[in-house]
C-alpha cells in the first residue's frame, strides 16, 4: 500500500496547508481517508478525483469532512464527468448521512452529497471489505462519535488513531501494525474537563505499546515546535518518530 499525506493540520490549517487527509493506493483500488478543508485541492495534485473507490471519514467534525463538499460539486458538475461513471462509495459513522444532508441543507442544496457517493454508515467494531482492502474500525474518546481505522491488504497494515484522547483500544487495534499514523494535537494534557485529545508523548507511548513498527505524529498545528513534538514522542516511543508532512509518502 502507499500512503500520501494531503493534510495533517488540526482544526485550522497550516499555512498553505490542509485538514486531515490520507490517500491510500493499493494498484488501481484509491480509498481517501478523511477529506477535511483543503484536501480537495491537494488530492487533485496527485490523484484524479473520479477514480477514487471510496472514502472513508472518521468522524464528523468539520475539519475531518467539510472537503466533501467542493468533491460533490466537481462529481456532480465538473466538466470530466461521464454519464454511467460508478459513483465513489462514502463510508461515515451511524447518523452521519443525516447530518451531512442538515449542513449543506443550510443553503438548499441537502442531496447534495449523497447524490455525489454511494453513501453507507458504519458503527462500533465494524468490518468492511474495500476491494483489496480490509477496513477494521473502532471506536476511540473524542467529543463526538469517532473511529480509528486499520488498513490492511494481508502484507501492510496502517493504522489511523483519528482524534482521540489515550485509550487503549487504539493500542488494541494498532498492535504490529507496520504504521501508526497517530494525532498529536497538543503541546501539554488538557487541564480541565473531557479529554479528547493526546500530547506527542502520550501518542509515543501508544505507539511503544502497540509494538508499531514506525510511528508518524499527525494533527498538529504548524505553530507549535515539531522539534519538541518529535522529541517528546521519541521519548515515549523508545525509537525515532517523525510529524508528518504533506507530501509525504510512505510504503506499507
Amino acid at each position: 500500500m502507499k500512503i500520501t499525506v494531503l493534510g495533517k493540520s488540526p482544526s485550522w490549517q497550516d499555512a498553505g496547508g490542509a485538514c486531515s487527509g490520507y490517500l491510500i493506493e493499493h494498484g488501481r483500488y484509491v480509498l481517501l481517508l478523511d477529506c477535511g478543508n483543503s484536501v480537495f485541492s491537494k488530492l487533485r495534485t496527485v490523484c484524479d478525483y473520479a477514480e477514487v473507490s471510496a472514502v472513508l471519514i472518521s468522524h464528523l467534525h468539520a475539519d475531518h469532512f467539510l472537503d466533501l463538499v467542493p468533491y460533490s460539486y466537481a462529481l456532480i458538475h465538473g466538466p470530466r464527468q461521464r454519464p454511467g461513471r460508478p459513483r465513489p462509495r462514502l463510508y461515515v459513522p451511524e447518523g452521519g448521512g443525516e447530518l451531512l444532508s442538515r449542513v449543506v441543507g443550510c443553503w438548499g442544496n441537502a442531496g447534495l452529497i449523497e447524490t455525489a457517493f454511494e453513501q453507507h454508515e458504519y458503527g462500533s467494531r465494524h468490518e468492511v471489505q474495500l476491494g483489496p482492502l480490509r477496513i477494521a474500525l473502532r471506536e476511540v474518546p473524542h467529543f463526538t462519535r469517532t473511529f480509528a481505522v486499520d488498513v490492511s491488504d494481508g502484507r501492510g497494515r496502517l493504522t489511523f488513531s483519528a482524534d482521540c484522547a489515550p485509550n487503549d483500544g487504539l493500542v488494541e487495534l494498532a498492535t504490529g501494525t507496520d504504521l501508526l499514523l497517530i494525532e498529536a494535537t497538543l503541546p501539554e494534557p488538557e487541564s480541565a474537563g473531557e479529554r479528547g485529545h493526546m500530547t506527542a508523548r502520550e501518542a509515543g507511548e501508544h505507539g511503544r505499546r502497540a509494538a508499531a513498527r514506525r510511528l508518524v505524529i499527525t494533527h498538529i498545528s504548524d505553530e507549535l515546535d515539531a522539534d519538541r513534538a518529535v522529541a517528546e514522542a521519541q521519548s515515549g516511543y523508545g525509537a525515532p518518530a517523525e510529524v508528518a508532512r504533506e507530501g509525504a509518502v510512505y510504503t506499507v
